[in-house]
């Protein structure tokens, strides 16, 4: 009878703590860590100058004045990071039932856009595109008759703030309104403007989520009554969310984006596997806020989490990582 000489399928032959032995082995088989490049800092800025505010449910983030934004920016810009995203904050007293003050050429944000691109020339600028922050009820367009959002009227409002972020010099504008058809009304816009190389960066898969608690603290943009269930996706239905971005491709995106992150690492990957776009996360700031909560109470090490949680996106199939870590990314992800 011939002796089988087939090697085994396991054990002893097989030894996979061969290849995690060292730092060296383990440095030749893992994959890097995303490098600052593939990294867009959400900033929040004030208008007026002068001004930086800590945001308590964020230890590290702030709200500031374009002019104090810039200094923040050069560290950044050394470091290499990819980009920064800006949110703009208007003073109480310019809300209004339409969010006009956010389609303003002169409003918060094509101000700190035109300085931001006179000072870091080869910093890429994204804009939000929103008017939740410029309302005085806090939803994301003007309201109809039943106090629903008025999507048409909104897209129409949505054309005009990418317009006038992409005059004072953005590179990108970033629509979150998750208005139907809002991605071919801001295209038609920008190309009506003559802005036709301005990409457009959707929050393609938007989810209701419980986790933008820091964030709607730090932009003070809670809607007044009322929630966003019926124009943000359900994370209960991941088949319409999915729907939600290809329709976006279909309108002319040229980077979709996924927000948050890592409760919702089946839907990047399950969207990679169905887009050849670029595909960004949005790392929004309740999963920074946790990191940075279990690491105050001595609950785990913050560089280990935060580098641990960025390596998850970026597995899922992340290629832009828009991340509140961003301003950190030499204390905690630097090798």
């Amino acid at each position: 009878m011939t002796a089988d000489l087939r090697p085994s399928p396991g054990f002893p032959r097989v030894r996979l703590r061969r290849l995690r032995r060292t730092d060296g082995l383990r440095r030749l088989c893992d994959q890097p860590m995303p490098g600052p490049t593939r990294f867009v800092w959400p900033a929040f800025v004030l208008a007026g100058d002068g001004r930086r505010e800590p945001i308590p449910s964020m230890p590290g983030q702030f709200r500031a004045g374009s002019d104090v934004l810039l200094r923040d920016l050069e560290p950044l810009a050394v470091a290499g990071v990819g980009g920064v995203l800006l949110f703009g904050l208007p003073d109480d007293a310019a809300r209004d039932a339409e969010g006009s003050a956010a389609w303003a050429e002169d409003g918060v944000v094509p101000r700190a856009v035109a300085r931001i691109r006179r000072a870091f020339p080869d910093l890429l600028v994204f804009t939000d595109v929103c008017l939740c922050a410029y309302t005085r009820h806090g939803h994301c367009g003007p309201l109809a008759a039943d106090g629903t959002v008025d999507n048409d009227a909104a897209i129409e409002r949505l054309g005009r703030v990418a317009a006038a972020h992409a005059a004072a010099g953005a590179h990108v504008v970033a629509p979150s309104a998750m208005m139907d058809g809002q991605v071919a009304a801001i295209r038609a816009a920008l190309d009506a403007a003559r802005l036709p190389d301005t990409a457009i960066m959707s929050y393609s898969t938007k989810f209701a989520s419980s986790l933008y608690g820091p964030f709607r603290d730090a932009a003070r943009s809670a809607p007044q009554s009322g929630d966003r269930r019926g124009y943000q996706c359900s994370p209960a239905d991941p088949r319409l969310a999915l729907r939600e971005s290809a329709l976006d491709e279909a309108e002319g995106a040229d980077i979709l984006m996924v927000k948050p992150g890592l409760f919702y690492l089946d839907i990047l990957a399950r969207l990679r596997d169905r887009t050849d776009l670029p595909l960004a996360v949005y790392n929004v700031s309740g999963e920074y806020a946790m990191l940075v909560a279990a690491a105050d109470r001595g609950w785990g090490d913050l560089r280990g989490m935060a580098r641990e949680s960025v390596l998850a996106l970026r597995r899922a199939g992340a290629d832009i990582l828009i991340s509140y870590w961003a301003n950190r990314y030499d204390e905690l992800l630097r090798d």
